[in-house]
C-alpha cells in the first residue's frame, strides 16, 4: 500500500476530514497520512483508541514515535495524557491500550537502526524559550540528534517563520491555525515538505501550537529498504 509515497512532493492533509479506517484490532481505527507497506509499514497516521480498546503486545522493529492528541494512552510503562511525546526506539516492546479512549499522532519505521533512546515527555508542562530567529515564537525542544530535530513551536497571533528544511520537514497543528504557501492549516492538519524546502508559515489571529520535525526525510529510501529486509 502506498499513500503520499512520493517524498519529493509537498503534501497537505486535513486529517479531520478523513474517514476512520478500522485496524486489525477491534476498537482501534486509523486515518493514514502517509504509508509505504501493508500492515507493517513506514507510516504516519492519526490513530484512535475507543474506550477499553487495546492492541496486542508487539515489538517495534523500526521504532515508534507519537504524541497524544486527546485522552490518555496507556501501556505497561505508564499512563500518557494529552500532550505526551513518546519515542519507543527500534526493538522496543509494549502492549498499548486506553481505558477511556485516546487519539494519537504516530510515526512508525522512521528511526535510525542504532537508536535505543527512550523518550517520555509531557509537553504541556515543559518550559518554552523564545526562538532565536523568529519574533513572538517560542519553542520547546523534544528531541535532537545528528539525523533529526523535533520541537513544539508556539506562535503568537500573526507571527511568522521562514524555516530552512534542507533535510525535509513536517508539522502537525496541535492548536490554532497557520497559513503556509496558500494553504490554511487548522487543528490536526498535517504538512510534509521534501528536502531542500522552506517552511514559510504565518499564524492565524489566535496564534498556533505546532509539532515540528525537520531533517529526517533524507533517509526515507533507507528506512523503506530496512522495512523490506526486516
Amino acid at each position: 500500500m502506498k499513500i503520499a509515497a512520493d517524498f519529493s512532493e509537498r503534501v497537505v492533509v486535513h486529517s479531520e476530514s478523513l474517514e476512520w479506517i478500522a485496524s486489525p484490532m477491534a476498537g482501534v481505527d486509523r486515518r493514514p497520512l502517509d504509508r509505504v507497506g501493508n500492515e507493517v509499514a513506514r507510516a504516519t497516521s492519526i490513530v484512535r483508541y475507543a474506550p477499553n480498546s487495546h492492541f496486542s503486545a508487539h515489538t517495534h522493529t523500526g521504532g515508534e514515535e507519537f504524541i497524544v492528541l486527546e485522552g490518555v494512552f496507556q501501556d505497561e510503562h505508564g499512563d500518557f495524557p494529552k500532550g505526551s511525546y513518546i519515542r519507543n526506539p527500534p526493538e522496543s516492546k509494549h502492549t498499548p491500550s486506553s481505558e477511556n479512549g485516546c487519539v494519537i499522532f504516530v510515526k512508525l519505521w522512521q528511526f535510525q537502526p542504532e537508536d535505543r533512546e527512550h523518550v517520555r515527555l509531557q509537553t504541556n508542562t515543559m518550559c518554552s524559550v523564545p526562538h532565536p530567529e523568529f519574533s513572538n515564537v517560542n519553542v520547546v525542544s523534544l528531541y535532537k540528534d545528528a539525523f533529526e530535530e523535533v520541537s513544539i513551536f508556539a506562535f503568537a497571533p500573526n507571527s511568522e517563520i521562514s524555516l530552512n528544511a534542507s533535510g525535509g520537514g513536517e508539522l502537525l497543528v496541535l492548536e490554532g491555525s497557520l497559513e503556509e504557501q496558500g494553504d490554511t492549516l487548522v487543528q490536526h492538519s498535517w504538512l510534509r515538505v521534501p528536502p531542500n524546502s522552506e517552511i514559510k508559515a504565518t499564524a492565524g489571529s489566535e496564534g498556533a501550537r505546532v509539532w515540528l520535525k525537520i531533517g529526517h526525510l533524507t533517509d526515507v529510501e533507507n528506512q523503506i529498504a530496512r522495512l523490506k529486509n526486516a
